[in-house]
Protein backbone atom coordinates (compact mmCIF):
# COMPACT_ATOMS: atom_id res chain seq x y z
CA UNK A 1 0.00 0.00 0.00
CA UNK A 2 1.24 3.44 -1.18
CA UNK A 3 1.32 6.05 1.32
CA UNK A 4 -0.23 9.58 -0.45
CA UNK A 5 1.98 12.49 0.39
CA UNK A 6 -0.38 14.00 3.04
CA UNK A 7 -0.16 11.13 5.50
CA UNK A 8 4.28 11.68 4.45
CA UNK A 9 4.22 14.99 5.48
CA UNK A 10 1.79 14.31 8.64
CA UNK A 11 4.26 11.60 10.07
CA UNK A 12 7.54 14.12 9.04
CA UNK A 13 6.10 16.88 11.06
CA UNK A 14 5.31 14.26 14.00
CA UNK A 15 8.97 13.60 13.62
CA UNK A 16 10.24 16.54 13.40
CA UNK A 17 8.07 17.92 16.86
CA UNK A 18 9.32 14.69 18.86
CA UNK A 19 12.87 15.54 17.87
CA UNK A 20 12.12 19.44 18.86
CA UNK A 21 10.36 18.62 22.26
CA UNK A 22 13.16 15.49 23.93
CA UNK A 23 16.14 18.29 22.86
CA UNK A 24 14.08 20.83 24.89
CA UNK A 25 13.14 18.25 28.00
CA UNK A 26 17.20 18.35 28.18
CA UNK A 27 18.41 19.94 31.29
CA UNK A 28 21.89 21.41 31.95
CA UNK A 29 24.35 19.63 33.72
CA UNK A 30 25.04 20.53 37.67
CA UNK A 31 27.73 23.10 38.78
CA UNK A 32 31.09 20.95 39.50
CA UNK A 33 31.98 23.76 42.47
CA UNK A 34 34.94 21.83 43.66
CA UNK A 35 36.44 22.34 40.02
CA UNK A 36 36.16 26.03 40.39
CA UNK A 37 37.70 26.60 43.59
CA UNK A 38 41.01 28.17 43.14
CA UNK A 39 40.20 29.93 39.86
CA UNK A 40 36.31 30.71 39.78
CA UNK A 41 36.59 34.76 40.37
CA UNK A 42 33.82 37.03 42.62
CA UNK A 43 33.09 38.92 38.87
CA UNK A 44 32.70 35.71 37.09
CA UNK A 45 29.76 34.95 39.85
CA UNK A 46 28.54 38.32 39.67
CA UNK A 47 27.87 37.65 35.51
CA UNK A 48 26.58 34.48 36.41
CA UNK A 49 24.29 34.85 38.96
CA UNK A 50 24.06 38.77 39.53
CA UNK A 51 24.73 40.62 42.65
CA UNK A 52 24.68 38.57 45.60
CA UNK A 53 21.85 39.15 48.13
CA UNK A 54 23.63 39.06 51.16
CA UNK A 55 27.88 39.33 51.98
CA UNK A 56 30.09 39.41 54.96
CA UNK A 57 33.49 40.01 55.49
CA UNK A 58 35.35 37.75 57.96
CA UNK A 59 37.68 38.26 60.66
CA UNK A 60 40.88 37.45 57.70
CA UNK A 61 39.57 39.72 54.89
CA UNK A 62 37.77 37.50 53.19
CA UNK A 63 34.26 37.80 51.67
CA UNK A 64 31.57 35.15 51.95
CA UNK A 65 28.57 36.11 49.47
CA UNK A 66 24.76 34.35 49.65
CA UNK A 67 22.52 34.08 46.49
CA UNK A 68 19.24 32.86 47.07
CA UNK A 69 18.58 30.70 43.96
CA UNK A 70 16.17 28.43 41.85
CA UNK A 71 17.40 25.38 40.93
CA UNK A 72 15.95 23.26 38.15
CA UNK A 73 13.31 21.05 39.90
CA UNK A 74 11.65 17.84 38.61
CA UNK A 75 7.89 18.27 38.12
CA UNK A 76 5.34 19.67 40.67
CA UNK A 77 2.06 19.03 41.45
CA UNK A 78 -0.48 22.15 40.97
CA UNK A 79 -4.35 21.86 41.34
CA UNK A 80 -5.20 25.51 40.26
CA UNK A 81 -7.81 27.06 41.11
CA UNK A 82 -11.69 25.20 41.90
CA UNK A 83 -14.81 26.27 42.68
CA UNK A 84 -16.92 23.74 45.50
CA UNK A 85 -20.34 24.45 44.65
CA UNK A 86 -21.46 27.15 47.37
CA UNK A 87 -18.50 26.25 49.79
CA UNK A 88 -17.07 28.87 47.45
CA UNK A 89 -13.10 28.95 46.17
CA UNK A 90 -10.41 26.75 47.20
CA UNK A 91 -6.57 27.45 45.80
CA UNK A 92 -3.89 24.70 45.27
CA UNK A 93 -0.40 24.68 46.32
CA UNK A 94 3.01 23.90 44.72
CA UNK A 95 4.50 22.00 47.70
CA UNK A 96 8.27 22.39 48.35
CA UNK A 97 10.12 24.91 49.87
CA UNK A 98 10.33 28.90 49.50
CA UNK A 99 12.75 30.46 47.24
CA UNK A 100 14.61 31.83 50.59
CA UNK A 101 15.76 28.33 51.82
CA UNK A 102 17.54 27.32 48.33
CA UNK A 103 21.14 29.41 48.78
CA UNK A 104 24.31 29.39 46.97
CA UNK A 105 27.19 30.33 49.57
CA UNK A 106 30.41 31.34 48.18
CA UNK A 107 33.48 32.42 49.66
CA UNK A 108 36.30 34.51 47.94
CA UNK A 109 39.95 35.23 49.25
CA UNK A 110 41.35 38.59 49.05
CA UNK A 111 41.86 38.84 45.52
CA UNK A 112 38.59 37.94 44.55
CA UNK A 113 39.25 33.88 43.87
CA UNK A 114 36.87 31.26 45.29
CA UNK A 115 38.16 28.78 48.04
CA UNK A 116 35.16 27.72 49.50
CA UNK A 117 31.30 26.90 48.62
CA UNK A 118 27.94 25.36 49.78
CA UNK A 119 24.59 24.89 48.95
CA UNK A 120 21.89 23.26 50.63
CA UNK A 121 19.18 22.32 47.69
Amino acid sequence: MKMNLAVKFSLLVILVLTGAFLAGCKTPPPVDWDSRVGHYTYAQAVTEFGPPDRQARLSDDKVMYKWFVQPPVGARFNSGMSYYGNNGFGAGQIPGSGINSQMLQLTFDTNGTLIAWSRNY
